[in-house]
């Protein structure tokens, strides 16, 4: 009897956590829009499960500020703030900072492969105006040398606000006109490490943040 209840809530578990990922993965994407309301009911019909685990992913959701419940008890999704966008930029490239000092003695050739082949992969996406296949390809980018970091916990961190930044960069990518110039701020970041000069390469990091940021700032409604 103990074991069967033990499955019963792992169930509860899994079910919980895909109806979280779900409906965090439609409000990054674009798929639920800002601003829009999301009614329980309906998304549990989409998913098929029942309005428990929607209830308490949109609470998670809230948490973590993708999702605001107004005061008549109307859930929408978040607007993109545009304080909130610069905040998070540069909590952005100084975690990335943080990761690159903990991460640079143990860069190899090969993580420098790794990050080259990533970013032509990018400059494609670019040119062939993939928004969703561009914006993973920057994370791909970053990630290599994050990884190397023996910091988990920065990890953790750094993966939280970059799916934030996701959602909006993937909502502005159609607005902004020279986007590919990331490409060739990633080439200058990978010229940096091969001439292992760690002052520089955090120097470049942060102008590709900056940069980032300054891509998208026009078009941001405050």
């Amino acid at each position: 009897m103990e074991q069967l209840d033990s499955k019963k809530k792992l169930k509860r578990t899994f079910v919980r956590e895909e109806a979280y990922i779900i409906i965090r993965d439609w409000i990054v994407d674009g798929t639920l829009q800002p601003n829009q309301q999301l009614r329980d009911k309906e998304l549990a019909e989409q998913l098929g499960v029942s309005r428990t685990p929607i209830r308490e992913a949109l609470l998670r959701l809230e948490d973590e500020g993708f999702v605001q419940t107004k005061p008549n008890r109307c859930t929408t999704v978040s607007p993109i703030d545009s304080n909130e966008v610069l905040h998070l930029y540069s909590i952005g490239w100084t975690l990335e900072q943080l990761a690159m000092k903990q991460a640079f003695e143990n860069i190899e050739d090969e993580h420098l492969q790794m990050m080259e082949t990533i970013n032509l992969e990018l400059k494609k996406a670019i040119t062939e105006g993939n928004q969703l296949n561009a914006v993973e390809c920057d994370n791909e980018f970053h990630l290599v040398f994050i990884d190397i970091s023996p910091n988990k916990e920065l990890k953790r961190i750094l993966v939280n606000v970059k799916q934030k930044l996701k959602r909006v960069e993937l909502y502005y990518f159609d607005l902004v006109e020279d986007v590919h110039f990331s490409y060739e701020e990633h080439e200058r970041i990978i010229e940096a490490i091969k001439q292992k000069d760690l002052s520089l390469v955090l120097d470049e990091i942060e102008k590709n943040w900056r940069l980032s940021f300054a891509r998208i700032q026009n078009h941001l409604v405050d």
